[in-house]
């Protein structure tokens, strides 16, 4: 008896329409990844297919994956210098080899992530860069079954789906909380953001913390908002904080705009910074070295792993094989703030 085919011809979209109850309108739609279809619709869909190993017309199929010039490159914000410098660092390089990147902007918002791939997917880029290591399961999905290189930037605290670049936040973290210990600051607090969008900043957070156990401290206080990170919140946050907890002699911002707020509030209200009060932030921004006293605050080496993130898709586009995961480090800054 002879095997069976891979697909039975017979076996069209309209059967697996059929099969899953819906139209094959909507079938077509599930296959594409388009954004208006429920999960329950596509959960059925999916099953369907599975059931009656449907496999979509191949002419049609090496169309729709047919790659461009284009490499998709979705960051959560533009609010600040951060993520801009890392895109400067990838264009410039994809520019110089032909290529051109479409940016999409997440607001930190793992959905609206999910969202903007699954609409990019249509443009068939030729690789992508995203924030972080964290997605929602749709989008790893999605990115494991595009076939292109995927680099992950900024982290490199968990698995990648194929490479990544960036540093351990996790440690930076940690490396701040040691700093301030080992400055014999024992009454330590948290300033932040919304730190279930921001993982990163959560990470930090976890190091901070496990460093200051290890000295036999621990978190005195925190203030965090389901908000953006901004200069006012910093400033604010920080206010909200000592009002509660006056004694206080440390605190650590989730980043530099954070904890320059943090610094306005204490020059307005007489903290003697870092006599009275040593201020840490993370990111190292200019500003935080054009305010009068120059913030204690990690660098990260933000073009560069741009860079390095569109170099990595050239190299894997020509056949090489660059690193799989890629820890650049960080820079860490002992300013007049502790």
């Amino acid at each position: 008896m002879k095997e069976q085919s891979e697909q039975t011809p017979s076996i069209t979209l309209e059967d697996v329409a059929r099969l899953a109850g819906v139209s094959g309108m909507t079938v077509s739609r599930v296959l594409q990844d388009h954004v208006n279809v429920s999960e329950q619709t596509r959960a059925k869909v999916q099953a369907a297919v599975a059931a009656l190993g449907y496999v979509p017309n191949r002419l049609a199929g090496a169309l729709t994956t047919a790659k461009t010039r284009l490499i998709a490159v979705i960051v959560p914000s533009l609010s600040n210098i951060v993520f801009p410098e890392v895109l400067r660092g990838a264009n410039e390089c994809l520019e110089a080899a032909g290529y051109q990147a479409v940016i999409g902007v997440s607001d930190y918002d793992l959905e609206k992530e999910e969202r903007i791939i699954a609409a990019m997917r249509a443009w068939r880029p030729s690789g992508w860069i995203l924030a972080g290591l964290e997605h929602t399961p749709r989008a790893l999905q999605m990115l494991r079954e595009v076939r292109s290189p995927v680099v992950e930037v900024m982290d490199s605290d968990g698995e990648p789906i194929d490479m990544a670049v960036g540093f351990s936040n996790t440690q930076a973290g940690r490396d701040t909380g040691q700093f301030l210990a080992d400055t014999g600051r024992r009454r330590v607090g948290y300033v932040g953001g919304d730190l279930c969008r921001d993982l990163r900043a959560a990470k930090r957070r976890k190091g901070f913390e496990q460093a200051l156990a290890e000295n036999g401290l621990e978190l005195e206080a925190s203030f965090t908002a389901q908000q953006a990170s901004s200069f006012l919140l910093g400033r604010a946050g920080l206010a909200q904080l000592l009002e509660r907890h006056p004694d206080l002699d440390a605190v650590y911002f989730s980043n530099d705009d954070m904890a320059v707020g943090g610094l306005m509030h204490c020059m307005g209200a007489g903290v003697k910074v870092p006599g009275r009060l040593a201020l840490a932030g993370f990111n190292g921004l200019e500003i935080g070295e054009a305010v009068p006293q120059r913030l204690t605050t990690i660098r990260s080496p933000r073009y560069r792993i741009g860079q390095l993130a569109a170099e990595h898709i050239l190299a894997r586009l020509a056949g090489n094989a660059p690193p799989l995961r890629l820890d650049l480090g960080y820079e860490f800054i002992t300013g007049q703030t502790t």
